[in-house]
């Protein structure tokens, strides 16, 4: 007797979260160089060729994180209302975010979400993966504004934009501040950064 499909799809989005949250805090405690892919199938409970079925790199063990966000953009765009601006469209859906503390935009005060953040941007290894994700979602973003180089253009000033803010936030908070008192000057930066977009 086989089970569910659905059912079979929820226990491999568990074990890949189970799996993803062991690497997290390994890295975390230890450093990303400092730990293998052994000392995480370990910590997980699985064997190593397991864990690459889940996660084709070590580097993906991090990223994983950001998976939710993947083509975030673009997805904005196409849902948007109908006369509503693609970039009004991704200035209020990044205003949202701030609105919920949301670590994408880096405006969370949380101490494991900030020093997330610090492993990613401080591991050349997992920055450089970083760019690749963000580079698939420039693609994406393009394909949703429409053809050609301005398409591609106005996706790369979008979502570099929205990455500089972010980190901004967060460098904020790494030095010591809270979100909330962070809050108001990132709405304010957002606000001034898309209104320059338009």
């Amino acid at each position: 007797m086989s089970e569910p499909t659905g059912l079979r799809a929820r226990k491999k989005e568990r074990t890949r979260d189970a799996i993803g949250d062991a690497a997290v805090s390994l890295f975390l405690e230890h450093g990303f160089d400092r730990v293998s892919v052994n000392d995480v199938a370990a910590a997980a409970e699985i064997s190593k060729p397991t864990l690459f079925r889940y996660f084709p790199t070590k580097e993906d063990l991090v990223l994983h994180r950001f998976a939710d966000h993947q083509g975030e953009a673009a997805r904005v765009v196409y849902d948007r209302g109908p006369g509503l601006q693609p970039v009004t469209a991704l200035h209020r859906h990044f205003r949202a975010g701030l609105d919920r503390y949301d670590p994408v935009t880096g405006l969370s005060d949380h101490p494991e979400v900030v020093a997330f953040h610090r492993l990613v941007f401080t591991t050349p290894s997992l920055a450089g993966r970083l760019t690749r994700y963000q580079l698939e979602d420039e693609e994406a973003l393009a394909d949703a504004l429409g053809n050609g180089i301005q398409a591609r253009l106005r996706a790369a000033q979008v979502l570099a934009v929205q990455r500089v803010l972010a980190r901004t936030n967060w460098q904020k908070i790494a030095d010591g501040r809270t979100a909330h008192d962070v809050r108001p000057e990132a709405v304010a930066d957002a606000d001034l950064a898309f209104s320059q977009l338009r």
